[in-house]
């Protein structure tokens, strides 16, 4: 019984040695291997525990930063000559590689079916074998439209010519068909054209002709009626009176008969669709008419009325009898204020329909033909008076010169409706603002929804003929956007979904599954945000709003 006794006391002395070093080793982690000590009789000693750390190392899975799992095998550590063997784990955050995209990165970029076709060169059976997407649809008559991946077209058109040479060529071989193609439909609309001029055109009246029987259309035909009337007569009274106010009347009859015209072809011109090279419409034509007329004024009518006049002061001849130019005068004042009263009728139909003054309706220029009309006929109206008044002054005192002041008179007003009509239809090409009350209705629509925040940098332009473009940087509320997505999805569902979640391979999967229909879910916000506000907003057009 004594050898067995030393036997054990022998071998708790080597455990309690052992147990020694592990507390002196330097190691912060401390020894757990140890039960308390118990006492028998005179001898105290401690017991073992059953899992001592003290093991060879098992199979550590750790995760690298590609994502993959490394099994580390056991390691003996320097102190196998002591007959120990100590586990050494290095703790590696699990975290995803970094990719690299480049500078020109499209595999998931998404294609429509007619790009696909256009741009590499394939027909509509090739795109039948393609993955086929359903994404919202960027157009208001459409919820949803098929798209393509850019990678699977790209495939497909090389498996279709073989290599990229072959589809360069073909698309320099498309490119030039194309601009044949251009120059037939030149040739071929140009003798329909002549074809109508020969036979006369069946066609039935086109909504553009219609145009010239109702508001705007209407004052400049009726316009260029009168004044073509009116040059005409005044022409004939100044070769038989040679009265420079005379003269001066004809040309500014002439100047606003061509005037006119001009805003004849501007109206036309403005009511063309929209194509790939004007996406925005040809609405302006109208104000580009408009200026050009108030170009045209200045240069014809006040140009001339002020040379003639200065050439009858440097150069009096006497005026022959003066009955005929009166008769002409009073019929240019009739005609010239029944075409005044047209346009300040049709001016004050359209204010009161947008709920502005008359005065705001002029000088914002809306309606710019309506406004070139009106200023020119004012100015016809105000200039017979000068000149009958200039003319009487002459045959009651026979002195040439006030005849020549009068043609003087009717060039500066002239010159100043000129200026006006310049310097409006200026500032309308150029883009101006609209009304800051407009402005800040507009501004206070879009924060009070509760996917927005703020928004920055708004401006909202006036493109002309009550078409305002509006754009502005939006800060939405992720919290909301994803509360809106939420709400349309099975949330038990989901939630089984995060509980399946085990690897990274699998988190990652689920992040981008549901981050990419996060973003999906904003752009509609942003679908619905703009169209809300071309409803409750008409004369808002174009909206742009961008993601802060």
């Amino acid at each position: 019984m004594m050898p067995a006794l030393a036997a054990q006391r022998r071998g708790c002395r080597g455990l309690y040695r052992l147990y020694l070093r592990c507390q002196a080793a330097p190691r912060p982690r401390a020894c757990h291997g140890w039960k308390v000590s118990m006492k028998s009789g005179s001898l105290s000693y401690i017991l073992p525990c059953n899992r001592l750390p003290v093991q060879l190392m098992s199979q550590v899975r750790v995760y690298t930063s590609n994502g993959q799992k490394k099994d580390l095998g056991s390691q003996d550590t320097n102190g196998s000559a002591r007959g120990e063997t100590l586990h050494k784990v290095e703790t590696v955050k699990p975290v995803l590689k970094k990719r690299e995209y480049g500078p020109k990165y499209t595999q998931n970029n998404f294609i429509t079916g007619v790009r696909a076709i256009n741009e590499f060169c394939l027909k509509s059976s090739d795109l039948d074998q393609l993955r086929k997407i359903k994404r919202r649809s960027p157009h208001d008559d459409t919820e949803t439209f098929t798209v393509y991946l850019r990678s699977d077209v790209e495939a497909k058109s090389l498996e279709v010519w073989g290599s990229p040479e072959a589809l360069a060529r073909e698309r320099k071989r498309r490119k030039e068909a194309e601009i044949k193609y251009r120059e037939n439909l030149f040739r071929n609309q140009r003798l329909l054209w002549e074809y109508k001029e020969f036979f006369g055109n069946t066609k039935p009246r086109s909504s553009t002709a219609t145009m010239f029987f109702k508001g705007p259309g209407k004052v400049v035909m009726v316009a260029i009626c009168i004044n073509g009337l009116n040059f005409f007569f005044k022409l004939l009274a100044w070769v038989y009176t040679g009265s420079a106010s005379m003269f001066s009347e004809a040309i500014h009859s002439l100047a606003d008969t061509c005037n006119q015209a001009l805003l004849a072809l501007g109206i036309s011109q403005s009511a063309r669709t929209p194509d790939p090279s004007h996406p925005y419409g040809f609405t302006n034509m109208r104000y580009i008419a408009s200026l050009i007329s108030g170009v045209g004024i200045f240069m014809m009518g006040a140009g001339l009325s002020w040379y003639h006049g200065i050439i009858g002061l440097l150069h009096p001849h006497p005026v022959e009898s003066l009955l005929w130019a009166y008769c002409i005068l009073a019929g240019s004042l009739v005609s010239e204020g029944a075409t005044l009263l047209v346009a300040i009728n049709e001016i004050r139909r359209s204010a009161r329909a947008k709920g502005l003054s008359f005065y705001q309706y002029v000088v914002q220029s809306r309606d710019p033909s309506t406004n070139v009309v009106l200023l020119e006929d004012a100015a016809a109206v105000l200039s017979v008076a000068v000149a009958a008044t200039c003319m009487g002054l002459t045959s009651l005192t026979g002195n040439p010169y006030y005849d020549s002041v009068g043609s003087l008179g009717v060039g500066t007003l002239l010159g100043t409706v000129s200026a006006f009509l310049i310097y409006t239809n200026t500032e309308a090409l150029l883009g101006r603002s609209i009304e800051p009350e407009q402005l800040q209705r507009l501004t206070e629509f879009l924060e009070s929804d509760p996917v927005v925040r703020a928004i920055h940098d708004v401006k909202a332009t006036d493109m002309g003929m009550s078409k305002v473009r509006f754009k502005a940087e939006v800060d939405f509320d992720g919290r909301v956007v994803t509360r809106s997505y939420l709400e349309k999805q099975d949330i038990e569902q989901l939630l089984q979904e995060i509980q399946q979640v085990k690897t990274l391979e699998e988190l990652e999967a689920f992040m981008l599954k549901h981050g990419e229909n996060i973003v999906d879910t904003l752009g509609a916000e942003v679908d619905r945000l703009e169209k809300d506000l071309k409803q409750r907003n008409p004369d808002v057009r174009h909206v742009d709003l961008e993601i802060l």
